[in-house]
């Protein structure tokens, strides 16, 4: 297993209509929950497990998710991603994803969850031909500190790196670092405590449906801010500031629904696990 504490390989096609595994493979501390089929769609849903239940000092993961032509996933994990102290090394997860022409990958984890003194390095690199289809989101969550701060972490990075036919279409990089900035202040978390942030790519994209999306989710209040741009290709990103994940999931669960009724007639299943 060279230096992974978990690994996790997900090779998927499409057979008569329904998107099965070619090559399932993991080791270590990294599993995954047989297919789960939430409708008649032939879109299958694959849950990824932790059965240590949190990352510690030094945790080191690797996924790789392969989609081929015209296979449709939904990929999700059973819990949220707990990040403990982390007082030598940090805990890294890398996930390499690639997509052929026609496939749709929806990569929706529950939230990662950082709690006091954790450092946390996340690498996503997607490679997608034309004519594919991607939506991600992720959210961060601070945890439970003994004095009550809200930012009690010490270092949350998460890193994106998307690639159309090999050239680099969006770079998006967040590095939340309270060990020595201000997070509070304005420019970074601006008095909110969680930060979601989704990002879809697809060919069915456009500017009349981002200005759909932004009047569904821009309320007029005070409980959350977003923002919604879109990228150099078809697709858009939408960041979330706000003080619960319940908020962040409820306008992230919108958004989805929004999407999945117009680009593929279906409503979303719902994932969570409470």
């Amino acid at each position: 297993m060279k230096d992974w504490t978990g690994e996790l390989r997900l090779d998927l096609e499409e057979r008569l209509g329904k998107t099965v595994a070619n090559n399932v493979y993991f080791q270590g501390a990294l599993k995954v929950m047989r297919p789960v089929y939430h409708d008649d769609s032939g879109q299958v849903c694959y849950y990824i497990l932790n059965p240590g239940g949190g990352y510690l000092d030094g945790d080191r993961y690797h996924l790789h998710i392969a989609l081929e032509e015209q296979a449709r996933v939904t990929l999700t994990t059973q819990s949220a991603t707990k990040v403990y102290k982390t007082p030598q090394s940090y805990a890294y997860q890398e996930t390499e994803i690639f997509l052929k022409a026609g496939s749709y990958l929806e990569y929706i984890p529950d939230p990662l969850i950082a709690y006091q003194h954790a450092r946390y390095k996340q690498k996503n690199v997607i490679h997608m031909d034309k004519g594919a289809t991607f939506l991600y989101s992720d959210i961060i969550t601070p945890g439970w500190s003994p004095n009550g701060e809200r930012f009690s972490y010490d270092k949350v990075q998460l890193i994106n790196e998307i690639y159309m036919d090999d050239e680099l279409i969006s770079f998006d990089h967040i590095k939340l670092n309270p060990a020595t900035q201000n997070i509070e202040a304005l420019g970074f978390m601006e008095g909110f405590s969680h930060l979601g942030s989704m990002m879809v790519i697809s060919e069915q994209m456009s500017p009349d449906l981002l200005d759909r999306l932004y009047h569904a989710l821009n309320s007029k209040t005070n409980a959350y801010d977003i923002g919604l741009s879109l990228l150099p290709v078809k697709g858009f990103t939408l960041r979330v500031l706000a003080n619960s994940t319940q908020t962040i999931e409820r306008l992230f669960t919108e958004c989805h629904r929004m999407i999945s009724e117009e680009w593929f007639q279906k409503r979303p299943s719902f994932l969570r696990k409470y």
